[in-house]
């Protein structure tokens, strides 16, 4: 693995991070969990052979408890809110939201209040009060609101922008959404975590990967078992549950 040179500038930068006596941060979310699937299943075996721990984002409102018995069988797995039921509002001519200024604010709100008590219901301490809205969307005046209905922190993609709430942003999508909708380029995927792993080193933030496991094609799979292992063979990273993470932002 450490002669691929695909991979080798990872090793060469997680040594730095060796020699520094620091460790590297990551974290994983993966969205769009409704139901038991042999993707969700593949997933969690992966993370779980790793000791990887990762945040569903869960839509609260076809879910279910057959989602519960599977994820008790699963300890490394948290889940967040992914919306309510991950439905477009918007018009055709628009980017797709759920949680946009489309709609009046309180039927938002509502919405969110709503999959927050059902997920918490199902899931108990499994459950983070983080939102993670649907296509990493929300319209930005409601933001101060989100702290009224119980919410801590929130979770979109890209460098986080300040809010009145923690904001623990993924940093690294997986998956080529705009030209081939599968996974992208490994080598493409290692430089972007190498890019945000330096930021890191300079005091920005944890890599913060991305994943959809329904739509994973082999190629995803197989970056993420690579990326697994090159991580696992170095004191100088660690995966970070959210939970930690949630505290550490309410700490600041």
């Amino acid at each position: 693995m450490t002669s691929d040179p695909i991979w080798q500038p990872l090793v060469e930068e997680l040594a730095r991070w060796q020699r520094a006596d620091r460790k590297a941060e990551l974290w994983l979310r993966d969205d769009d969990a409704v139901d038991p699937t042999p993707a969700l299943d593949r997933l969690l075996d992966l993370t779980g052979a790793f000791a990887v721990p990762v945040t569903l984002a869960v839509v609260p409102a076809p879910t279910d408890g057959k989602l519960v018995v599977l994820l008790d069988k699963a300890p490394h797995a948290m889940v967040a809110i992914h919306g309510w039921a991950h439905r477009n509002h918007a018009p055709e001519d628009q980017k797709k939201q759920e949680l946009g200024a489309h709609r009046p604010r309180e039927a938002v709100l509502d919405d969110l209040a709503r999959g927050l008590s059902r997920v918490t219901g199902l899931h108990g301490a499994r459950a983070v009060p983080m939102l993670v809205p649907p296509w990493n969307r929300i319209d930005t005046g409601a933001l101060s609101d989100l702290g009224s209905i119980g919410f801590t922190a929130l979770s979109v993609f890209g460098p986080p922008k300040p809010a009145p709430l923690a904001v623990i942003n993924s940093n690294v999508d997986i998956m080529d959404w705009h030209a081939t909708r599968a996974c992208h380029d490994h080598g493409l995927l290692v430089q972007a975590i190498i890019a945000q792993l330096q930021h890191a080193f300079d005091g920005g933030e944890p890599v913060g990967l991305l994943t959809h496991h329904l739509v994973h094609d082999e190629s995803a799979w197989l970056f993420l078992e690579r990326l697994f292992t090159v991580t696992a063979r170095t004191e100088a990273s660690a995966w970070l549950p959210i939970s930690t993470l949630i505290e550490r932002s309410a700490g600041k």
